[in-house]
C-alpha cells in the first residue's frame, strides 16, 4: 500500500478514537442531518405547497441540508455547549460535569479537523493518481 493506503488507514484510527470517546462520554446525538433531509424530502413531495407560497424556503433548505451533510460532525461538537448548559441543570447535573462535557465539544473538534485535513489530502492523492499513472507508462 503507498501513501494513500496508510493515510486511509490512519483517517479510520482517528474516526475510530473518535467514535469511542463520543460512546464513552454519553453522548445523545440528534439526527438533525435526517431531519432536514426529511424536511427538504417534504417540502419536494407532499408539502409542496407550503415551497411554492415560500419560493426562498426550497433554496435554503438544500443549503442547509448540503452544509449539514458537509460538516454534520463538527456542528455535533458545537452543539454541544447549549445543550449541555440547558440540559445539565434540567437533569441535575452538577455545574462541574457540565464544564467537563462542554469541553468535550471544544476539544472534540480537533480530531475532526485532523481527520478532515487528512481527508483532503487523500482526495488530492487520489485525484491525481489516475493523471499519473497514465503519464507513467507513456514515460517509460
Amino acid at each position: 500500500m503507498g501513501e494513500d493506503g496508510a493515510l486511509l488507514r490512519r483517517i479510520r484510527v482517528w474516526l475510530a478514537v473518535f467514535i469511542v470517546c463520543l460512546v464513552l462520554s454519553g453522548l445523545t446525538a440528534f439526527p438533525l442531518v435526517t431531519e432536514v433531509r426529511l424536511l427538504h424530502e417534504a417540502l419536494t413531495s407532499w408539502a409542496a405547497p407550503v415551497a411554492y407560497a415560500f419560493p426562498g424556503l426550497l433554496e435554503w433548505m438544500e443549503r442547509v441540508r448540503e452544509g449539514l451533510e458537509a460538516a454534520d460532525g463538527m456542528i455535533a461538537c458545537a452543539g454541544i455547549i447549549p445543550l449541555a448548559l440547558i440540559c445539565g441543570p434540567i437533569r441535575g447535573i452538577p455545574f462541574g460535569w457540565t464544564v467537563i462535557d462542554m469541553s468535550f465539544g471544544v476539544y472534540g473538534v480537533i480530531p475532526l479537523l485532523v481527520v478532515r485535513r487528512m481527508i483532503k489530502r487523500l482526495e488530492a492523492l487520489t485525484e491525481g493518481a489516475p493523471a499519473a499513472r497514465a503519464v507513467e507508462p507513456a514515460a517509460g
